[in-house]
């Protein structure tokens, strides 16, 4: 790579990746967490901070490890139509079917909504939807200049707006930390751990590190070394930013409760804060952080699902294909909030374990010399599991099979499927040395 602004470079792409992360869910998920977790704010801090900070950065080094240009080449390890299925069914839900909907509707109801007073009408959130995706697809449509636009310009202004709020909260805490709601007096890891899935970042990771790669290479990386060393510098800087300020907003959270009262969302915990500091002010602050949040990750959601939906069905351009989500997501968005959370958690459910353990398998390939057995067997049992896990999240209980899972460990703390995960790929290995005409992978003969 060349030297010569390297640095800056560098730190550019770190900040656009912390932006692309960092949307409105991510703002309000900490200080909800630290308001019901209290006291024990630091161990379900650390929770949240594995799923939505460690795993981001293992997915984004994952790609990097792999050697591979995109998510579907990865998942086609496992099987070319898994690739294709997989690869499609994520960037739906983290584009047009949920998050890219959500960066609009949750920056309507923090960011404009406070100034509006009570109103019944459609049309606001009609109007500024079409306002909201209208920037987010102008800007993406320049995605040549993603780096300059989030990285140089938008990040600097969020982490600004953030600062402020953090600084004056820490200087001047709103009062001493409280217990912990019931939720969290036991388990609060596990349960902070949870609540991270919700941020959906470690899917996004698979989106943004595709990015992140194309950023390194055309600055000048060729070799897979040089991808992730690259890689491991801007994700370290992202995860740092996301890291510090989840934590922050955590505390803030957990000391509001003394003078605000147990709040319903983290929106309203992040309004009353900015309200109780600033006054009348304190809106105008949350609307600049929330809007610029939602706006950054929208426009690298746009971009990533338009540039690969172009290469899947190259007949369509990618700016019609900008254009086709901005659409969806428009219409979607006005849904409303409570409705997009309420579908999206079962499918995040029922994907996020899947998302996981690819990274894990991804790491360990070598080892087991990319046999796609390994892969799919894996993979299989961790989806009956998450299946069903995410069918419970949406109210349909299968009591038979809950009573069978209950049996598996770490099942009551929501991470069953992590022992089958384990034995997925354990019998996977043994079984592709005896299996003759399997499905040949590819990846096998890859040089590490």
């Amino acid at each position: 790579m060349s030297s010569k602004g390297s640095f800056s470079y560098t730190i550019a792409v770190g900040f656009m990746l912390f932006a692309l992360f960092f949307g409105a869910g991510n703002l309000i998920f900490p200080v909800m967490l630290g308001q019901t977790a209290g006291t024990n704010i630091w161990a379900a801090n650390a929770g949240f901070i594995v799923t939505g900070v460690g795993l981001p950065l293992l997915g984004i080094l994952a790609l990097g490890f792999s050697g591979k240009s995109d998510l579907q080449s990865l998942a086609s390890r496992v099987h070319p139509v898994f690739g294709v299925v997989f690869t499609v069914a994520l960037y739906l839900a983290i584009g047009p079917l949920f998050a890219i909907p959500r960066t609009g509707t949750v920056s309507y109801e923090i960011g404009l909504k406070p100034f509006l007073g009570e109103t019944n009408s459609f049309l606001p959130l009609l109007v500024f939807t079409l306002i909201f995706f209208g920037v987010t697809l102008f800007f993406s449509l320049k995605s040549s200049k993603l780096v300059d636009i989030v990285g140089k310009v938008l990040t600097p202004l969020l982490l600004i707006f953030i600062g402020i709020l953090i600084v004056t909260a820490f200087v001047n805490p709103i009062g001493q930390i409280q217990a912990p709601t019931e939720s969290y007096v036991n388990d609060s890891f596990f349960k902070g751990f949870q609540e991270g899935y919700l941020t959906m970042d470690a899917l996004a990771a698979f989106v943004f590190g595709i990015l992140i790669i194309n950023a390194m290479k055309d600055r000048g990386a060729t070799t897979k070394k040089q991808i992730m060393a690259s890689s491991m510098k801007v994700g370290l800087i992202a995860a740092g930013l996301l890291a510090v300020i989840y934590t922050a907003l955590g505390y803030i959270g957990a000391s509001s409760v003394a003078g605000l009262g147990h709040l319903e969302n983290g929106g309203q915990i992040l309004a009353a804060v900015s309200d109780y500091y600033f006054g009348s002010y304190g809106k105008v602050l949350l609307a600049l952080i929330v809007i610029a949040a939602c706006l950054t990750t929208s426009i690298g959601l746009i971009t990533s699902c338009a540039a690969y939906f172009n290469k899947l069905f190259p007949s369509i351009s990618y700016t019609k294909w900008a254009i086709i989500f901005s659409i969806f997501s428009t219409v979607f968005a006005n849904f409303g909030l409570t409705t997009l959370i309420a579908i999206s958690i079962p499918v995040l459910v029922a994907i996020y374990p899947l998302a996981i353990c690819l990274m894990f398998l991804t790491f360990l390939h070598p080892l087991f010399k990319g046999k796609s057995e390994v892969y799919q067997i894996s993979l299989l049992l961790t989806f009956v599991v998450s299946l069903f896990d995410g069918l419970g999240a949406a109210g349909i209980q299968v009591q038979a099979i809950n009573d069978l899972f209950t049996a598996l460990p770490l099942y009551s703390v929501g991470l069953g499927w992590v022992v089958p995960a384990i034995v997925g790929g354990l019998l996977g290995y043994p079984l592709s040395m005896l299996k003759k005409g399997s499905y040949s992978n590819p990846q096998v003969k890859e040089k590490f």
